[in-house]
């Protein structure tokens, strides 16, 4: 892996600048057109996610010169995929995973940014991304759950950073810990010893310490004999069902998040629906890199089902061309102007 495997992705981009605005067949008006962050702000073409390719196909060119507007550049994206997901209604190719792979280039190199450097220091010391107050299971004080660590559950509930330490948001895994109840899972937690799934430090580009983090997990996963993990934690969800696969970690580990298990308990009826709601809470979801979700992740090097998109990467750039300029041709007939 690196960012020489996407060499044909960059070299692509035509500078079309469909990655700056949400997918062109959606725009109603100039109001809400805008979906990335980075281009948002800075206006220029090189924080946009086309820029970065064209900045990384010339590093891999010419070599890697960094300056401190190189590092602002790669650093001052939010990492949210949009970007692919509006090139990818037209062209086949990565947008995300060489940004990706070019920020782990940077922390290779030694390249980091002092704001990320004091989020990898508190992952190391205390296996959380964010500040640490009090002990990690203290949410779970008095509900009786099964401890992981100590005896084996089919079910683990990885309850996350955030959700474990934000006194707010403990009130959400004490709820779902209660519906796990109701529902009799043979299911347990972690607790104290719970640590950072890792991949929000992949995100950020250093790849060995979600390394480390997908291993620690994956060792209390496989002697607890767990089979499935639940989660709501985006980052949590993402690294354990893409991550720990991409890197050959996850195994036959069924991975859900904790709305689509919920679903599955109604679905077999140990748990009952009660009074319809007639809100919608909304659910923050993880970067959707290469288009890998939970309905359309389908295995390993796989991508969306029914988009008509390649489930395997084309290497050659003039390949991946001539595919994508018939992909325009056919949304051009689609979607006519």
């Amino acid at each position: 892996m690196g960012l020489e495997q996407y060499k044909g992705d960059m070299e692509m981009c035509c500078r079309c600048s469909a990655c700056k605005f949400i997918p062109m067949q959606r725009v109603s008006g100039l109001q809400y057109a805008n979906v990335c962050p980075s281009i948002s702000k800075y206006n220029f073409h090189s924080y946009s996610g086309g820029g970065r390719l064209n900045i990384g196909a010339a590093m891999l060119k010419e070599g890697f010169n960094y300056t401190d507007r190189l590092l602002d550049i790669v650093y001052n994206c939010q990492m949210c995929g949009a970007c692919g997901v509006s090139c990818n209604y037209a062209m086949d190719m990565e947008v995300l995973e060489p940004i990706n792979e070019f920020r782990i280039k940077c922390v290779e190199d030694g390249k980091t940014h002092p704001a990320l450097d004091k989020v990898i220091a508190g992952l190391r010391k205390h296996g959380s991304t964010v500040p640490v107050t009090g002990k990690r299971g203290d949410w779970a004080s008095g509900l009786n759950l099964k401890d992981a660590t100590k005896e084996k559950v089919d079910v683990l509930y990885h309850v996350g950073c955030l959700t474990s330490y934000d006194k707010n948001l403990q009130k959400l895994a004490k709820a779902t810990a209660k519906i796990l109840q109701k529902a009799g899972v043979d299911f347990g937690i972690a607790g104290d010893a719970e640590t950072c799934s890792g991949g929000r430090a992949y995100q950020m580009g250093y790849k060995e310490d979600f390394l480390t983090q997908a291993k620690k997990n994956m060792a209390m996963i496989k002697k607890a004999g767990v089979k499935t993990v639940v989660t709501a934690c985006a980052d949590g969800y993402q690294a354990f069902k893409v991550l720990y696969d991409k890197f050959d970690l996850k195994g036959g580990l069924e991975v859900l998040h904790i709305s689509e298990y919920i679903d599955k308990l109604m679905r077999d009826g140990r748990l009952n629906r009660g009074r319809k709601s007639t809100s919608r809470s909304p659910t923050m979801t993880p970067a959707v890199s290469a288009g890998w979700v939970s309905r359309g992740y389908t295995g390993k090097g796989k991508r969306f089902r029914g988009t008509g998109l390649s489930s395997t990467r084309r290497r050659s750039t003039g390949e991946a061309r001539t595919a994508s300029m018939s992909r325009l041709g056919m949304f051009s007939r689609a979607f006519p102007v």
